[in-house]
């Protein structure tokens, strides 16, 4: 297959919607992370503190998918770069590194949601009894 200027540039608005996502993740995380050391700080309560714990743990994966995400952003443009100084073969290469990134990035999400939704679980349960 011939790798043309048009193949990289289609990851463009992927990656960046991806972004959008992660940042928001992100936002929300940091957000409650600073609300529940607030409620740690006041109560020093047991429970708070493996919550945290499962929060950093959450922002580690976030990190590391945001870090992923631009790899393969920025990997993406190279190939853009390397395709127009019709460097055909390390364009192909870098290519298909980015979009390996990519996807480790979309699994390192899968990821962070399962644990997500595992916290969620538990504070329904806390709910219910």
């Amino acid at each position: 297959m011939q790798l043309t200027l048009t193949i990289p540039a289609l990851l463009f608005p992927a990656v960046s919607l991806t972004m959008l996502a992660y940042n928001a993740r992100y936002l929300a995380i940091a957000a409650l992370i600073r609300q529940l050391h607030k409620q740690f700080e006041e109560t020093q309560d047991s429970p708070l503190k493996r919550q945290i714990e499962s929060l950093r743990k959450r922002l580690n994966i976030i990190k590391n998918m945001q870090a992923t995400a631009i790899g393969s952003f920025l990997l993406a443009a190279i190939s853009m770069f390397l395709i127009y100084v019709e460097m055909n073969v390390f364009a192909n290469i870098i290519f298909g590194i980015s979009l390996i990134l990519l996807m480790m990035s979309l699994v390192l999400s899968l990821i962070e949601v399962q644990l997500s939704t595992k916290a969620l679980g538990i504070q329904l349960k806390k709910m219910e009894s």
